[in-house]
């Protein structure tokens, strides 16, 4: 039976993933971590200091971190060393605790007068959102380590949940407690991966 040469055939619509790399985002180093800070401190951005020091401390998902509310964080003028939060993917509770640097600095935020007494903690420039939206914090991610001399295309909103993760394996051997705050036991297992590829000679 003689053969068919079919004719080629065109795709419509451009691939979603054409010309971008797709794969799990990489946590970021300690070095990097006080890269980013030096440079938002310098710049004197109390909001996106604040976002990104509660996204290191926090481990929570892009969903959850945007969505906290100042009432989440600070209680009669303090802010709160362990915070308690329902996440809105798995409903379950989730704590974890802020870092004398994280604390200073989500102080410093609230106190500003551009936070007007706001409900949310990361408010939304736009009058129509109450808070930052997931792909407006997805933006500043990549514009934090785009800043400090690193591919963006490598990072995302997942590297901020698997940073602290990720340096607790590097000096332990282990997520310990930590295990807790990651979505999924293939996360775990990621982290691990990650962090033994990053480890300091």
């Amino acid at each position: 039976m003689p053969r068919v040469q079919l004719p080629a055939t065109t795709p419509k619509h451009r691939a979603w993933n054409k010309g971008r790399l797709i794969g799990q985002k990489r946590p970021l180093l300690p070095k990097q971590v006080w890269a980013i800070r030096a440079r938002l401190e310098l710049a004197n951005n109390l909001r996106d200091l604040a976002l990104f020091n509660v996204a290191i401390d926090s481990k929570l998902r892009g969903c959850d971190l945007v969505c906290l509310k100042v009432s989440d964080l600070v209680n009669a003028d303090q802010v709160r060393e362990r915070v308690s939060v329902v996440q809105s993917k798995t409903k379950r509770p989730v704590q974890f605790e802020m870092t004398e640097n994280t604390r200073v600095s989500v102080l410093d935020w609230v106190r500003s007068p551009e936070m007007l007494r706001g409900k949310f903690m990361f408010p939304s420039r736009f009058h129509d959102h109450p808070h930052i939206s997931t792909r407006q914090y997805g933006r500043l991610v990549r514009d934090w380590v785009a800043a400090i001399g690193l591919e963006p295309s490598g990072y995302g909103t997942h590297s901020m949940r698997r940073t602290k993760a990720a340096e607790i394996y590097r000096k332990t051997g282990t997520c310990g407690r930590y295990n807790c705050f990651l979505a999924t036991q293939k996360s775990i297992a990621r982290c691990a991966t990650w962090a033994s590829k990053s480890k300091m000679p």
